[in-house]
């Protein structure tokens, strides 16, 4: 490539523009319970085992400073200087510090365990939620945007959940339980030493809308990260084609530096707070030895009670800055949780009836009552057509591009529902009948395929999961498959490789029609098929069809006359509305649209 090709601004600028925003809300706690709220499954086991070990380290670290202070020192050594006292005292801290190690492990073991399942059933519900929204959800979102929302949004929780919901629960019964003993040791010196709270609270409160925002931020600059990431590497051929390969690295360069510097400033926000609690430790501290110095020498405290009292002190600071730490971790999770659970109240526009029926056996007749639909709620792609498909007969719809063709057969996969008629399938209103059954009897073959990781075998059987080897075997050899499939290293069970690289285009093709076969519908949807397939794979196909489609309805959407012309009946459309409808040969006397999208078809073709 030239090294002197300049770089569009505009493509280094595209990275800034996003439909997601930093989402400005304050701290939700109602959203917060709702995310703790995944917790409920482990509330009987794992999390009462933990809560349990957490009460166990807890009391031992609350009375190991009291028999180091007040026991070893004032009266075993000062008041009796009693060595068996001693010898005891410190035997009792040994067995303490000993259980209080078999509880840790116990707890970290546990609470790990806890927090990947709660992560697990997260990452499964939203998966299984999203697997239900309908095709206006997806057509609005970039995969990459979706994939980071499962995967990086759902990570982000991982640390919360493995150790912070524990660690808070302990922390704050560590504090109440230090903070009570302070209390009782030295109500003079507590006071004196906690004046600095007030201080620390005003400043702590002020940064933490701006670590919550800088958080959020970050997720969404990983988001557009992802997606481009994502969208590069899906369009790598497209790139290197059109030798764009210096723009592209360019405008991710830019996305990636926003994502660096996000995290940066989000990471140097975060770090404010520890270091806020260390100063008011180091003047905790020095309150501390100065005023408890004085309260020594007034006789108003023992040395045994002020070694244990500075022992609280520590452990008071300590609690108060872990807090700090998991409180960003609560940030974080605050900003995916609200991610998450924005696609989580995300409903599907298609709705299913509690009521609804189930369609079984049917045969496959087809009713449009004056169905108008629109996308956007403005421009109508539907415009009060009406028309009827008879079981078993072959039809076929024909126009130019966004004519609204492919939204019929939208429409009658109840992928949409219309904005007004009515789609019926053997005289049943679809809006009545539950989604599963509808899309059971219905097969759709599209013109970009899909092929899944993994083997031809089993890419097949995405059809019909309990098919049989044979009969999967069966469905290839029905439409010619077979003739390719055989010459593969390994047959059915040759790994195609993501989105099935090792294949050419029709053979994708005539594997979604082996997969749409097995299946064994009653109604299939051709919609422009065989328009990436050459002429020799064109002539396999129709000769498998006309045996294949035999008592099914079928709609075939497509330009080529080969796959067209023996339809039963041809709808034309236009804008929206059906201007034309009969057999190929009624068409082509009548002279009209129909007659000239052939004939000009037929001039390309003599061109080529």
């Amino acid at each position: 490539m030239s090294k002197s090709k300049k770089i569009n601004p505009q493509m280094l600028e595209r990275f800034r523009y996003s439909t997601e925003q930093v989402i400005e809300k304050p701290f939700n706690w109602k959203q917060m319970s709702r995310l703790i709220g995944y917790l409920k499954p482990y509330s009987k086991n794992l999390l009462p085992a933990s809560i349990i070990t957490v009460l166990i380290t807890t009391a031992v670290r609350l009375i190991i400073p009291i028999l180091i202070g007040v026991y070893a020192l004032d009266k075993a050594i000062n008041e009796r200087k009693d060595f068996n006292m001693l010898m005891i005292v410190v035997g009792i801290i040994a067995g303490l510090f000993i259980l209080s190690y078999i509880a840790n492990i116990f707890r970290i073991k546990w609470s790990y365990e806890l927090g990947q399942g709660v992560i697990y059933d997260l990452r499964k519900h939203i998966f299984t939620h999203v697997q239900g929204l309908s095709h206006r959800f997806f057509d609005q979102r970039s995969a990459g945007s979706i994939l980071v929302r499962i995967m990086n949004d759902t990570n982000s929780l991982q640390e919360l959940f493995t150790n912070g919901v524990i660690n808070i629960f302990m922390d704050i019964l560590m504090l109440l339980g230090v903070i009570v003993i302070l209390f009782t040791l030295s109500p003079q010196l507590t006071l004196a030493v906690l004046v600095i709270l007030p201080l620390m609270f005003f400043i702590s409160t002020t940064l933490r809308k701006n670590i919550r925002r800088a958080w959020q931020s970050m997720r969404l600059k990983q988001s557009k990260l992802n997606s481009h990431l994502n969208e590069s590497i899906q369009g790598i051929r497209v790139t290197q084609s059109y030798t764009q390969e210096e723009e592209n690295i360019a405008f991710f360069d830019g996305v990636n530096h926003e994502n660096y510097e996000a995290w940066r400033i989000a990471s140097k926000k975060s770090a404010m707070f520890r270091p806020l609690v260390e100063v008011t430790n180091a003047i905790g501290s020095a309150v501390l030895i100065w005023f408890g110095a004085h309260l020594i020498q007034a006789d108003s405290l023992t040395l045994g009670e002020f070694v244990s009292y500075a022992f609280y002190l520590g452990m008071f600071w300590e609690p108060i800055s872990r807090l700090g730490q998991v409180y960003n971790q609560l940030l974080m999770g605050m900003a995916s949780s609200e991610r998450i659970f924005e696609y989580l109240d995300e409903r599907p526009i298609v709705h299913e009836r509690k009521d609804a029926i189930e369609l079984k056996n049917i045969a496959g007749e087809i009713q449009f009552d004056q169905v108008e639909f629109s996308y956007d709620d403005k421009r109508k792609a539907l415009k009060g057509i009406s028309f009827e498909m008879k079981p078993g007969q072959t039809f076929a719809l024909v126009g130019h591009t966004g004519s609204g063709k492919s939204t019929i057969a939208n429409l009658i996969t109840r992928f949409y529902d219309p904005t007004g008629g009515s789609v019926k399938i053997d005289g049943l209103d679809l809006r009545e009948v539950s989604l599963q059954s509808v899309r059971q009897q219905i097969s759709v073959v599209l013109q970009e395929t899909f092929i899944f990781s993994g083997t031809i075998m089993e890419n097949i059987r995405f059809g019909r999961p309990s098919a049989t080897d044979d009969e999967v075997i069966a469905a290839a050899r029905a439409i010619g498959a077979n003739k390719f499939i055989d010459k593969l290293p390994y047959g059915f069970e040759t790994e195609v490789e993501e989105r099935g690289n090792i294949l050419s285009v029709g053979e994708r093709q005539l594997l979604s029609f082996a997969r749409a076969l097995l299946a064994d519908p009653k109604i299939i949807i051709l919609d422009e098929a065989t328009a990436s397939i050459d002429t020799e794979t064109e002539v396999q196909i129709q000769h498998a069809l006309k045996t294949l489609l035999n008592g099914r309805t079928s709609i075939i959407i497509a330009h080529r006359l080969s796959t067209i012309r023996d339809a039963d009946k041809i709808f034309v459309l236009e804008r929206g509305h059906i201007i034309e409808e009969g057999n190929h040969d009624q068409l082509m006397d009548e002279k009209g649209e129909y007659y000239r999208l052939i004939k000009a078809q037929f001039k390309v073709m003599e061109a080529i």
